[in-house]
């Protein structure tokens, strides 16, 4: 993941050579289909750190489609916001799976918000702005 952000970083600094070009529009193409396919399978999966890693791959395919419809400057915005809130999230996330002693089965994690309340409203921040709520 962190490979991939720094390949996303390098096109954006690249992004006046690749204006007006075919590769544009084969990479709008490519990153809907991984935003796409990254939320599908996010859907059906359990583990929690799994979960995490999907939507940052989903994620980085809206930055890439941003950065093929020619707003590179929103694409750095972007990656520096969703860097910021993913780090958030992970580390609510290792404190829940601490907490539950090494499970990482969303199934067993019912009720959360009773016993950690900081972390749990961390974590639904951390979402929401990951999700796009204004203001965060």
């Amino acid at each position: 993941s962190t490979l991939v952000t720094a390949g996303v970083y390098l096109l954006i600094r690249f992004n006046n050579l690749l204006v007006d070009t075919f590769f544009l529009k084969i990479l709008l193409l490519l990153s809907g289909l991984t935003m796409f396919m990254a939320g599908i399978s996010a859907n059906y999966e359990f583990d929690l750190k799994k979960i995490i890693a999907l939507s940052t791959l989903s994620q980085l395919g809206l930055m890439m489609s941003i950065l093929s419809m020619g707003f590179s400057d929103l694409a750095f915005f972007h990656l520096l916001t969703h860097a910021m809130f993913k780090a958030l999230l992970f580390m609510c996330a290792g404190m829940i799976i601490h907490m539950m002693m090494d499970i990482q089965d969303i199934r067993f994690m019912g009720g959360m918000s009773n016993f950690i309340p900081l972390t749990s409203m961390c974590l639904n921040i951390s979402n929401l702005a990951l999700c796009g709520i204004p203001f965060l």
